[in-house]
């Protein structure tokens, strides 16, 4: 369920484009934003004060003023100086940007008093009964005092939070849309390359098969061998499955099975009986209805006929594939020869295939590879 909801809300995120909002559309949504929370700023001094419709239009906008000047001074100027900064730089700069702030706030409102006072305007009645008299009789020194700072910052952490509040909820937002997006193209693009690593290992199979699947067809025409028509079957169902059955995302499992037994028996036809080369499927009969990334264990299988068979002693290919409660279990081990171990492993390489796996079953699959004293082993888990 919260899986479901995570994947709902991350799409709804992608469908809203941050980057697309206008600059007319930015000064709108700020506008709305200071309007609301300078109505809510009114009704507080005109209900919880008492204050004249003017005395709490008047405290208004000295209020909005400040905050207005504070926030756009902290998000536009220093914070992007802090984001460009290493982090002791950016730490002392954010440590120094509160009482500064405060400062500031202090100092504004100090002189907003001073011009409503000189233009005569009182607070006549209530409970800010000339307070704006009282301000401006202070002096500058006294207004901005580290006494009165230190006194005054839980209250302008008060007013300012709403507003702080809604502009990093509002960039959270913003940075966690642009990751979405990142991740989102990431994919599509690393998904494009692997189909594109997939098409070149279908183009390097062709050759591959042609060349020594024909001599070995050769050689049982000569001899007149009456499983000749075998192997052209076996050769024409590879052929047509790298070349069209494969370009779709998902095949039929039982479909890579048949590609996997026409390979293998295609390449025992280069050994002499006696190699030992075995294969075993289980579980055939639940194959309905599973499917499967076509040619994902082929560099498995390439490579493991390319490096075994070459140890002096125990030459052997063992590969056993079994299917049980939707689950692929893949087995595949080969003797090893220790002078071989600096080649590369495989075509597309042993970093593309776990990056395939990685995408194609994230969280579904589970590979390891091992290598022994003699022997190479291969073992792959995929929840279908």
């Amino acid at each position: 369920m919260a899986t479901m909801m995570k994947d709902y809300f991350s799409q709804v995120f992608l469908l809203f484009d941050f980057e697309k909002i206008t600059y007319k559309k930015r000064l709108t949504l700020h506008f709305s934003m200071w309007l609301f929370l300078s109505v809510l700023l009114f009704l507080s001094y005109r209900i919880a004060y008492q204050l004249t419709l003017v005395n709490s239009l008047l405290l208004t906008v000295r209020m909005a003023v400040v905050n207005m000047f504070v926030f756009y001074s902290f998000f536009y100027k220093v914070l992007p100086f802090v984001l460009n900064s290493n982090k002791i730089k950016a730490l002392f700069i954010l440590l120094i940007s509160f009482p500064l702030s405060v400062f500031c706030w202090l100092a504004i409102t100090h002189l907003i008093s001073l011009l409503y006072y000189h233009l005569g305007f009182e607070i006549l009645n209530g409970e800010l009964k000339g307070a704006i008299k009282m301000s401006a009789d202070q002096s500058f020194l006294e207004a901005v005092s580290p006494k009165r700072m230190l006194s005054q910052s839980i209250i302008i952490i008060s007013i300012l939070s709403p507003f702080f509040f809604l502009k990093i909820l509002f960039e959270i937002f913003k940075l966690y849309n642009r990751n979405l997006k990142l991740q989102k193209n990431k994919l599509e693009v690393e998904i494009q390359n692997i189909n594109i690593e997939k098409d070149f290992l279908k183009s390097q199979l062709n050759p591959h098969f042609l060349f020594n699947t024909l001599n070995n067809l050769y050689g049982l025409s000569v001899k007149k061998d009456d499983s000749a028509p075998e192997v052209i079957l076996n050769l024409s169902e590879i052929m047509s499955y790298t070349l069209y059955e494969s370009n779709s995302e998902k095949v039929a499992l039982e479909k890579e099975l048949d590609f996997i037994k026409n390979y293998f028996e295609l390449e025992k036809m280069r050994y002499p009986k006696d190699k030992n080369i075995q294969l075993e499927i289980l579980g055939g009969n639940q194959l309905n209805g599973l499917y499967i990334a076509p040619l994902l264990t082929f560099t498995f299988i390439e490579n493991t006929f390319k490096y075994g068979l070459k140890h002096s002693k125990n030459q052997f290919i063992d590969q056993k594939i079994k299917i049980e409660n939707k689950t692929f279990y893949f087995v595949l081990e080969n003797d090893f020869d220790k002078s071989e171990i600096k080649k590369e492993f495989g075509g597309i390489g042993l970093e593309n295939i776990k990056k395939r796996l990685q995408l194609l079953y994230p969280n579904q699959h589970d590979l390891k590879i091992s290598t022994f004293e003699n022997s190479f082993k291969v073992e792959l888990k995929i929840n279908l």
